[in-house]
């Protein structure tokens, strides 16, 4: 049999760094993946999509947003859709699921609340889930795994969602922690995960699918924007798993050391060619080094204003990035007078690190640099 896993989808997720129609189109996207996902389980032979946790980013989604997920998945009728409550959309009272089981679901829908057991198809395979009812469970939500029972000879096949190691940075999270060797102890032949956004194997059984749309920095270049296509030829057969992109937007980030104008170039060209599509492409990057005054100019340009406007997003870091006035540059703000005194008491402070004002005063030479730029420019 086939299965396509996946989860943490995360719908309604709000974006907030981003402007109105950023937050729109990537919210959007989020939607526009269940679609890609259904078209690829249809063409890769998948019976069942297997959704582990977080359908949802809130547990209080608007009405619009409860409903969206939902009728993309009605779209394919010849699919079978199994979902589980993760740690974003718990089963409680008064949320998501409550709400969805009041307003019913399609036929090809179904929203495992309980642990019980149940049939994917003609019954050859057995879901085992282990939806969340809070956010942060103080037990192994799989724990019940073990015990299940399921009909002889079928393929056993767990659905959770939780951390099978702690993520805390120092070791202290407890929450939703599932044992290690859970698909061992309770005879699964496929453990379907979601809560690390990333896919990743943690032994031959046991997979995080990832989140189909990335939504961070820290996975856009290698996690996130995945499915898996699960094949499984029997009860303890291991599992084949194939790794599917299906992500729209891609998230990056990236770091350059600039000491003059053929850095830039190549940072330049380096940013262009993340994707033939710039726009559906977000960077963090951090520039570090030292630049005169006209190449932080170019920089600033050719960088942090046209590339700016090719990408979905361009986060600069430049805390790292010092300014080295040449004697050219402060020649172009002003051959004498105090303009230029100006300039060069500022030059001197800014390369004084013991100088509590050097940032301010780099700051205030590159703008004084910028508007002789700009008068050069306007000037017939």
């Amino acid at each position: 049999m086939r299965l396509l896993h996946t989860s943490d989808w995360q719908i309604g997720k709000c974006f907030a760094f981003l402007g109105t129609e950023g937050r729109e189109i990537l919210r959007d996207a989020r939607l526009e993946a269940i679609s890609r996902i259904g078209r690829l389980a249809r063409q890769g032979g998948a019976s069942a999509v297997l959704v582990a946790g977080d359908v949802y980013d809130v547990a209080t989604p608007s009405d619009q947003t409860l409903r969206q997920p939902i009728e993309r998945m009605r779209a394919f009728p010849d699919l079978a859709w199994h979902l589980i409550p993760g740690n974003h959309d718990p089963h409680s009272a008064g949320g998501p699921w409550e709400r969805l089981a009041r307003a019913g679901l399609p036929d090809n829908v179904r929203a495992h609340l309980t642990p019980e057991p149940a049939p994917i198809g003609d019954g050859t395979a057995w879901i085992i889930p282990a939806p969340l009812t809070r956010r942060h469970a103080a037990g192994d939500p799989t724990q019940t795994m073990d015990a299940a029972c399921t009909p002889d000879g079928a393929i056993r096949v767990g659905l959770a969602h939780g951390s099978l190691r702690s993520f805390g940075s120092d070791g202290s999270t407890t929450h939703n922690l599932i044992a290690p060797d859970r698909a061992e102890t309770a005879g699964l032949a496929y453990l379907a995960l979601g809560d690390w956004h990333g896919a990743q194997s943690f032994g031959p059984r046991s997979w995080y699918s990832g989140t189909p749309e990335p939504d961070g920095f820290d996975l856009g270049g290698g996690g996130g924007g995945e499915v898996l296509l699960v094949t499984i030829d029997g009860p303890r057969a291991l599992p084949a798993v194939e790794r599917h992109r299906v992500g729209g937007f891609l998230w990056r980030r990236e770091a350059a050391t600039l000491h003059g104008v053929t850095d830039i170039d190549v940072l330049e060209t380096r940013l262009r060619g993340l994707h033939p599509d710039l726009h559906r492409v977000l960077v963090s990057l951090k520039v570090e080094g030292t630049l005169s005054l006209a190449g932080r100019q170019t920089f600033n340009q050719r960088i942090a204003q046209e590339l700016r406007g090719a990408l979905r997003l361009l986060r600069i870091d430049d805390a790292g990035l010092r300014a080295e006035p040449t004697a050219a540059d402060l020649a172009a703000i002003d051959h004498a007078g105090f303009v230029r005194d100006a300039a060069e008491r500022l030059s001197a402070m800014a390369a004084n690190p013991a100088e509590p004002r050097h940032d301010l005063a780099a700051a205030a030479l590159q703008r004084l640099y910028s508007l002789q730029f700009r008068h050069e420019e306007r000037a017939p």
